[in-house]
């Protein structure tokens, strides 16, 4: 049966349009971006098989190229779409931290370093900069290493701090690993940071892991 057999309400569009995107499931947002299926398979159908070959959505939205083209129903055309998509999400997100403007709540900070780290395949390590009404300065990727970590120099954060003449910090990490529980050494390099930063009267404010979950240290009484 085509989706325009479909009852109204349960047509993919139509349901998001009368009851908000958050309804829809994952095969449906899909769905609604694939637009057609293909011979014998509705785009519902589609994007159930496609979810089901790649292992989910999150998998699906970081295929290589190569991989997302070979599928069918899709090709160079979807994958373009595709990463115009994600990057405006992604600027979405960066414009709700944008210089000048303060924090929101936690969950938007949260749900922008997610954005900017989860699905790097190496640890990367990475600051907000942050004024004295904890309006964003900057924000940016200090150092970057292999899977295993990543070296962190607290000097050169001192330095960027002072460049900016950030009153705080916020900082942010990924484990490629998935596994988001802090380290020993991520404790340490917490603790070392958080000393030096405290000799030019920078706060930090917290420190997130990011992984298949978030952990923040500021949430753990870490700090």
């Amino acid at each position: 049966m085509a989706i325009t057999d479909w009852p109204v309400e349960e047509r993919p569009r139509e349901k998001l349009l009368i009851r908000g995107s958050a309804s829809l499931s994952d095969a449906e947002l899909l769905a609604i971006f694939l637009r057609t299926g293909i011979r014998g398979l509705t785009a519902v159908d589609l994007a159930r098989e496609l979810l089901r070959e790649f292992g989910g959505l999150r998998h699906l939205l970081n295929a290589q190229r190569a991989e997302f083209c070979r599928q069918k129903g899709l090709g160079d055309a979807k994958y373009a779409l595709l990463q115009a998509v994600l990057e405006m999400g992604r600027r979405h997100l960066y414009e709700t931290l944008s210089r000048g403007q303060a924090l929101g709540s936690p969950a938007e900070t949260r749900q922008y370093l997610v954005a900017q780290l989860r699905d790097i395949e190496h640890e990367v390590f990475s600051a907000l900069f942050l004024d004295q009404r904890h309006r964003v300065i900057s924000y940016e990727q200090l150092f970057t290493g292999t899977i295993d970590g990543a070296s962190v120099h607290p000097r050169e954060v001192v330095k960027k701090a002072m460049a900016y003449n950030a009153a705080a910090v916020i900082f942010a990490h990924n484990h490629p690993s998935g596994v988001a529980e802090p380290s020993q050494a991520d404790e340490r390099i917490t603790r070392r940071l958080k000393d030096a930063l405290a000799l030019i009267d920078v706060r930090v404010l917290d420190h997130f892991i990011v992984g298949d979950e978030v952990v923040s240290f500021a949430e753990r009484g870490m700090l």
